[in-house]
């Protein structure tokens, strides 16, 4: 049985977990830089600008979703943006990841939020199918546009 909850204190070692889960999936693990502390505070400082949610399967910690609020101006609304889903491949295939975005969905509707967006690798395919499956569009029109380390201390010099 699936149960969703949010993160505690607690489950920051979990978290921490899941992230390097994450990357090593995505083939990313070199650019872990977080910490379970880093994350511990984002999510559980005096003032969280991320959430976390954790997936149960059987009381087991089964996948995760990190997001925060976005906003548009377009819509004039908040929204949500999920900077993270995963799903340990044991717990594959059981709808937790559907559950997850579900869950996510649920919060953007009751909180009259505009929307609910991520992104996916390009070479990802079991998550682009998956996705659209569960009627999400993908935007091929934008590219997101990323900077850090000396790029982005070169630009706030400027």
């Amino acid at each position: 049985m699936i149960h969703i909850r949010p993160a505690a204190r607690a489950d920051g070692a979990l978290v921490a977990a899941f992230v390097r889960e994450l990357a090593e999936y995505e083939k990313l693990s070199h650019e872990v830089e977080a910490s379970e502390e880093m994350l511990a505070q984002a999510l559980f400082g005096p003032t969280p600008r991320v959430f976390c949610d954790i997936a149960e399967w059987d009381g087991a910690p089964a996948g995760f979703a990190l997001w925060f609020y976005t906003f548009s101006s377009f819509r004039g609304r908040h929204g949500i943006w999920l900077e993270d889903i995963f799903v340990r491949p044991q717990f594959r295939g059981a709808g937790i990841g559907k559950a997850l975005l579900a869950h996510l969905a649920r919060r953007c509707v009751a909180e009259g939020l505009g929307r609910f967006e991520w992104s996916v690798l390009d070479w990802n395919a079991p998550s682009l199918a998956f996705y659209e499956g569960q009627g999400a569009k993908l935007m091929h029109e934008w590219k997101i546009c990323r900077m850090t380390g000396a790029a982005l201390e070169a630009l706030a010099e400027k």
